[in-house]
């Protein structure tokens, strides 16, 4: 049971926020979601419009995956990577993983409503990039061009 004291200084951290301040401990949590991998994860999990789901029923309905399905939607992601990003997104509460007693132990990952908050707005992030690409890369290929 949380004390009236406890919970007081929690309101007030939580007023102190200001991730512009070196120690701010909201400093972290920007440095951990802003990661590619963060970022592809909650999208992953977040929407029925991966690749590897094509006709999903909803490209908004979260669903449970496991990992060999992540892993197979993120091109690239090494396997120690994926497996440390995982463990720190369900440390920080924006995802569940739940291990099936199964031969062999079946896992999968699922967003929390935190999580899924999160979702929404890296989901934007997600279409932005794609959507603005090659506008991106012709303004990179005209700097370069006048750079050198």
């Amino acid at each position: 049971m949380t004390t009236t004291k406890a919970a007081r200084k929690r309101a007030q951290a939580k007023v102190e926020y200001n991730a512009f301040l070196a120690g701010c401990p909201s400093r972290q949590l920007l440095d951990r979601i802003s990661d590619k991998w963060v970022v592809l994860i909650l999208c992953a999990l977040g929407s029925g419009d991966s690749p590897d789901r094509p006709g999903a029923a909803h490209a908004d309905a979260p669903k449970a995956m496991r990992y060999s399905e992540i892993s197979r939607i993120l091109a690239g992601v090494s396997q120690k990577m994926l497996t440390q990003t995982l463990r720190s997104l369900e440390r920080d509460g924006l995802l569940t993983r739940t291990a099936t007693p199964t031969v062999p132990v079946t896992v999968s990952y699922e967003l929390t409503d935190l999580g899924l908050s999160l979702h929404r707005m890296t989901r934007g992030l997600r279409d932005w990039a794609q959507t603005h690409m090659a506008e991106v890369l012709e303004n990179r290929d005209n700097h370069d061009a006048r750079t050198f």
